[in-house]
């Protein structure tokens, strides 16, 4: 799940203007503070994730960008009619499924590290 994020920071830190100038289009100002926030994003919320340390907050906050990202970015509703609408309402429901995915992850990370009422009252056996 984190790769698409990996690759994304690892690019913009390496074609800072290019990120820099993706920002500017998606109309975030001032761009460079956007573009260093996003790749601190990509990359730190990824490695929370990867190294298990506070997993469920990397997956709380790739699942925020995630869905901001796509409001911002993939407004099929606006095109008209047409492949590139088809496209883009493709790549908006997958990415609502990724978010929802982190989301999951960050429910699954935070359910297992706390016991359940059952477990807590059980009695442990020898």
């Amino acid at each position: 799940m984190c790769a698409a994020y990996l690759q994304g920071g690892l690019v913009k830190l390496h074609d800072f203007p290019g990120a820099v100038a993706e920002m500017a289009h998606a109309g975030l100002a001032p761009a460079p503070l956007f573009a260093a926030l996003v790749i601190l994003l990509e990359l730190g919320a990824s490695a929370l994730i990867l190294t298990g340390r506070w997993r469920w907050l990397g997956a709380v906050a790739l699942s925020g960008f995630t869905l901001l990202a796509t409001l911002l970015a993939l407004r099929f509703w606006e095109l008209p009619p047409g492949q590139e609408r088809f496209m883009a309402a493709n790549a908006f429901f997958e990415h609502l499924g990724l978010a929802g995915g982190f989301l999951l992850v960050a429910w699954l990370d935070l359910t297992e590290r706390q016991p359940t009422e059952q477990y807590a009252t059980e009695p442990r056996q020898p």
